[in-house]
């Protein structure tokens, strides 16, 4: 199953990061923009998962669908870039609104690029 038709599929995801001094976060985060099999983009905001992967450029992105059983993909990513205007990022804002309502997009002020390292199944 290619990435784009996994996140087409509703369900739980997590991003996991770390800082710079080795402390961890973990967050329940939205499903990303599909580029193409090795490229990712989340919309972030000014908070401890994007201050992280400024700091580290390395994350891990765990989602499980709603699906029964244990469906699902583990990916290890490294930051490629960052943008903080363009289409993309506007895209992402009015998802946001959508999805999370009003004012959601508002605080979404970058779009972060990453490549896929690694695909793992859940289990």
């Amino acid at each position: 199953m290619t990435l784009s038709e996994l996140f087409a599929v509703s369900g739980l995801a997590v991003m996991s990061t770390a800082a710079a001094d080795g402390s961890v976060n973990s967050a329940v985060y939205a499903r990303p923009h599909v580029i193409d099999e090795s490229t990712l983009v989340w919309g972030m905001t000014d908070k401890r998962t994007f201050r992280n992967v400024s700091e580290n450029r390395h994350a891990s992105f765990l989602f499980k669908t709603n699906n029964p059983g244990f469906s699902g993909v583990r990916l290890t990513l490294e930051l490629l870039r960052t943008e903080e205007e363009g289409e993309l990022l506007s895209t992402i804002k009015a998802n946001a609104e959508v999805v999370a309502g009003p004012g959601a997009g508002a605080a979404i002020t970058h779009a972060v690029w990453f490549r896929v390292t690694e695909r793992r199944d859940l289990i």
